[in-house]
Formats: C-alpha cells, structure tokens, sequence
C-alpha cells in the first residue's frame, strides 16, 4: 500500500452501514490510507455510527432504506473514482490484501479489466482471524463503475464474476458478519422476510422441502464449509443455520405474513439489517 506521503489509490471504498459505531471504525481504518475517497451511505442509525465514520475520514450520506442493490447503487453514485471498492461495514482488508490492491495499480494488471473476485471467509465474533480452514464465500468487490454496476435488487447485490475480463485475488477480504449467534438469527430472520416481498414462493413449491432441506443444510456447513474445525462454537453455528433455514421457507411459503408485510413498510422508510455471509 502507498507509504507515508505516496498518492492514495484513485478508487472510492463505498460502505453501506446502518448502526455499526462498534465495527465500522475497523472497516474504514483498512482503506483509509489505501484510497483517496471513503464514502459511507447511512440508512438511519440511531448509535454513533455517522460520527465514527466521521471521525475515521469518510464522507457520510444519509439515503432511507431501498434494499441492498439500490443502496449500494446509491453509494456508487456519490463515488470521487470509477473504480469502486465495495465493502461492508463488518469487512476490512488485513495488510496484505492491501499490498496486493496497491500492486494492481501500480503495475497496471486493472487495464481493460472490469474487476476482481474476493475469497471472504467468515471470521467468529471476538476473533481477529478466520478459524483454520474456514470455508468462504466470493464475491467481485473492486469493480469500474463505468463497466459493471451493482444489481438494481432488493436482496441481491453481487456482480456476476467474469473470467473473461476479471480475475481472483490472492488474499481475502476478512468478515466478521454477527456479533453473536443471536445477532445472526436477527440479521438472517429480516432478510428472509425481505425476500418474500421480492420473490413469493407457493407453498407446494416450498413445503416438502422442509423434509429434508434443514438437515442437508447442516451437513453443508458443519461438513463442507468445515465449521467442524471451529469446535463448540462451529457446531452450534451449523445448528443455528440449519434452524434459519426451516424458518425461511416457513416465510417463503407465506408463513408470517404480518412480519413479511412490516419488512414491505421498511422500504423506504427505514433500514433492514445486512444479512450474515453464510445466509442459509
């Protein structure tokens, strides 16, 4: 990364945050120095979140809730540069994943690419790093707005990869994404109901795969997504997450109706919660 008096990298970190004072100072602290433009987009925190991204150099708008894609198209929209690193408020770059982000621009490996694909593997509350052997999931979060957009969803804000014009960075973006495992039950639970506003399910479509779909959902995780190797608390988490998953389909199939029609009120009049990044 640019050393002291160097020149910051001509991108905009763009960040979406809605009460998130006690992890977005993180978030912002690993791009500060990295890029000459910090954009927050605020939906309305009721904490010191807009004072903490103040604090830590960012520049903060406020923009009332209109689902994940359009908020982050928002956030582009305000950007200083074309290129745009995306994060999340419970992301941040370890030190040498900013070296490598600094290398693209100073070796010109971004000429005629639209961006760059991320392994993002979760990291367990009160822990810096991810537990041994963690599973991930990927996303392009450095991108040339010019190129590619954000999609214009409610729930869905990932870029399609594209060999052709992007490739894969060697280190990770790091995600601490719930505070506890009930913050991932509020987080996820919202989400859900924010889903069943977009796309319905009928409940013969969504029933019989109550029946089998909460177990083969554990196996994934605890099994495949090697939450195995983060003892007690891994297994609890499988568990969790397989619990999550007999919900969502309880609401995509029009179960909690009064819950699904309050998550449509919030469009536009206030914000809902992120979800995790192992959503089930």
């Amino acid at each position: 990364m640019p050393g002291p008096g160097e020149t910051r990298l001509p991108v905009t970190c763009a960040i979406i945050a809605r009460d998130e004072e006690d992890r977005i100072g993180r978030c912002i602290a690993s791009v500060i120095d990295l890029v000459d433009d910090v954009v927050v987009v605020d939906s309305g925190s009721l904490d010191r979140t807009v004072a903490v991204a103040q604090e830590f150099g960012a520049r903060v708008f406020h923009n009332q809730w209109p689902g994940y894609g359009p908020q982050k198209r928002f956030a582009e929209d305000q950007a200083r540069n074309d290129w745009i690193l995306s994060l999340d408020a419970d992301e941040w770059l370890p030190p040498e994943t900013q070296a490598e982000i600094a290398s693209y621009f100073g070796g010109g490996r971004l000429s005629g690419r639209d961006g760059v694909y991320f392994r993002i593997p979760t990291v367990y509350p009160g822990k810096e790093k991810p537990r041994p052997f963690a599973g991930y999931h990927a996303h392009v979060r450095l991108y040339d707005r010019r190129r590619r957009r954000i999609p214009d969803s409610l729930v869905h804000d990932a870029i399609d990869y594209d060999p052709k014009t992007m490739f894969e960075a060697r280190h990770p973006i790091h995600h601490q994404s719930i505070r506890s495992l009930a913050h991932l039950v509020e987080k996820n639970v919202a989400y859900f109901h924010l889903q069943a506003v977009e796309a319905p399910r009928s409940k013969l479509a969504t029933l019989p795969r109550l029946l089998v779909e909460p177990l083969a959902v554990f196996l994934k995780y605890y099994v495949l997504r090697r939450h195995f190797t983060g003892g007690l608390f891994g297994l609890r988490y499988a568990l969790t997450i397989a619990q999550l998953r007999t919900y969502r389909l309880a609401v995509l199939a029009g179960f909690f109706r009064e819950r699904t029609e309050a998550a449509r009120r919030t469009l536009g009049a206030g914000p809902v919660a992120e979800p995790s990044g192992d959503a089930p």
